[in-house]
C-alpha cells in the first residue's frame, strides 16, 4: 500500500468506529484482534490478521512481521485496549522503526493506569477524587472509611479478567473483609483498592471528559455521560447522550499538564452531591467504546491522532451543544428490560430518553456489514464464555 494508512488494534465496537472515522477519509486500514470481530467485515477494512494476545511481547513482534512482509512504513497505530497501550510503550524503540503512535511511555502509563497512584497524584495537585485505601489500611483507617465502598483493581482491566466484575460493593468492615477473603487466589491484596461510592440515586452516572493532547495542552476536547450501562452499577455503557460540562475543564488541564499527556484519553468523572464537587475516577490512556458519539459532534479523534502523527495541519473541532445520544441495541433493550423489571428504571424516563437524535453503536446506512454480523459474532462470544 502506497499511502500511509493506520492499524487498528481490538476491533470492537470502538475499533468499528475508529476503522470508519478514518476510512471515510480515504486512509487505509487494517484490524487487528485476537478474535472474529466487528471491524474487520467493515467496508473501510482493506486486511484483518488474527494476532497474539495483546498483554504479550508476542503482538510487537507480530506488528513488526506484518510491517515486513506487507511493506508498511510509518503507518499509525491505533489501540483500543488498555493491554495493548502498555505493550506498544514497552516495546517502543523497537516499534518506532516501523510505525508512528502516540501512547505514553511506561512511567506516565504507570502512573495512569494503577488507580492507587492516580488517586495519589489527584491528591497532590488538588483534584477532587473518591476517598481511597490499600486492603493494608483497613486497620488503621477503620474510622475514616465511608461505607458502603467498593473494591477495585489497581489495573481494572485486569481485575475485571480475574473477577469477572469491574467492582464489588460492601456495606460494612464485616462485608468488605469477608468480600476481599472470597477474592480468586491469583487477585494479590497489593492489586487492589477500597474506594468510597459516590451517592448516585440512580441519576448521577459516569462522565466521560475525552481530549486530545499536545504535550499537556488540550487541543480538543468533548464531553458524555452514561445513561445507561450493564450491570446497573460500574457497568459498560449502553446508553449515553453529549453534555457540556465546564467545570471539568480546569481538572482535566491540570492533569494533563502534570503528565505532560500527547494523544487521545478518556478522563472519567462523577459528580459528588455531598460537596457538589466533579471527582475523578479512571483515565483511559486511549479511545473509548462510544468514540465514536464525539464525532457525531464535530470531534473525530481517530482523525486528530492521524493527522498529528503524520504532521498535517489539524482540523478545528468547534464545539457542538447538540445533545446527540447513542446506544448499543444489543446490549441497551435485555438490560433495559431487566433494570424495568426490577424497578431499577423507570418507563417514563426509559421511554423519555430516546427524545432527540440517536445515533446506533454499529448501524450505518453507508457500512451495513457490521450490523448483519453482530447478532452471529455476539452468539458466538455468549458461548465462548460459557466454555
Amino acid at each position: 500500500m502506497k499511502k500511509n494508512g493506520a492499524i487498528i488494534i481490538e476491533g470492537h465496537i470502538q475499533g468499528l468506529s475508529n476503522t470508519r472515522s478514518l476510512g471515510e477519509l480515504n486512509i487505509p486500514v487494517i484490524v487487528m484482534d485476537t478474535t472474529n470481530c466487528l471491524a474487520r467485515y467493515s467496508k473501510y477494512c482493506k486486511h484483518f490478521f488474527k494476532c497474539p494476545p495483546f498483554n504479550s511481547n508476542e503482538l510487537a513482534d507480530f506488528l513488526i512481521k506484518i510491517a515486513k512482509e506487507m511493506n508498511l512504513k510509518d503507518w499509525v497505530l491505533v489501540p483500543s485496549n488498555d493491554h495493548a497501550v502498555i505493550t506498544i510503550a514497552q516495546n517502543r524503540t523497537m516499534l518506532s522503526e516501523y510505525y508512528k503512535f502516540c501512547v505514553p511511555d511506561s512511567d506516565c502509563l504507570n502512573l495512569i493506569c494503577d488507580k492507587s497512584q492516580l488517586m495519589k497524584l489527584c491528591g497532590e495537585i488538588n483534584i477532587p477524587h473518591p476517598q481511597t485505601f490499600s486492603s493494608y489500611d483497613l486497620e488503621k483507617e477503620i474510622n475514616n472509611i465511608k461505607f458502603p465502598v467498593i473494591i477495585k483493581g489497581k489495573k481494572g482491566l485486569t481485575f475485571y479478567k480475574t473477577t469477572g466484575k469491574k467492582a464489588i460493593q460492601a456495606k460494612n468492615i464485616t462485608q468488605l473483609n469477608q468480600q476481599i477473603n472470597t477474592l480468586p487466589d491469583k487477585c494479590d491484596p497489593e492489586s487492589i483498592i477500597i474506594q468510597e461510592i459516590i451517592p448516585d440515586h440512580n441519576k448521577n452516572k459516569t462522565i466521560s471528559f475525552a481530549a486530545f493532547c499536545i504535550e499537556g495542552t488540550i487541543f480538543a476536547k468533548w464531553t458524555g455521560i452514561k445513561i445507561r450501562e450493564h450491570p446497573h452499577t460500574f457497568g459498560t455503557a449502553t446508553f449515553c447522550s453529549s453534555v457540556f460540562i465546564t467545570k471539568l475543564d480546569e481538572s482535566s488541564q491540570k492533569l494533563m499538564q502534570k503528565l505532560k499527556y500527547t494523544g487521545v484519553c478518556e478522563i472519567e468523572y462523577i459528580f459528588d452531591p455531598t460537596d457538589n464537587t466533579y471527582k475523578l475516577i479512571e483515565i483511559n490512556p486511549r479511545t473509548w467504546l462510544w468514540v465514536g458519539l464525539a464525532k457525531k459532534n464535530g470531534v473525530n479523534f481517530a482523525q486528530l491522532l492521524y493527522y498529528y502523527l503524520n504532521k498535517i495541519p489539524l482540523p478545528n473541532t468547534p464545539i457542538t451543544i447538540k445533545q446527540h445520544k447513542w446506544i448499543h441495541l444489543m446490549t441497551d433493550i435485555p438490560y433495559s428490560l431487566l433494570a424495568l423489571a426490577k424497578f431499577r428504571l423507570s418507563p417514563v424516563s426509559y421511554f423519555k430518553s430516546f427524545l432527540g437524535k440517536i445515533h446506533g453503536a454499529i448501524f450505518s446506512y453507508e457500512d451495513i456489514k457490521p450490523l448483519i454480523v453482530a447478532p452471529f459474532l455476539m452468539f458466538l462470544r455468549f458461548l465462548n464464555k460459557k466454555k
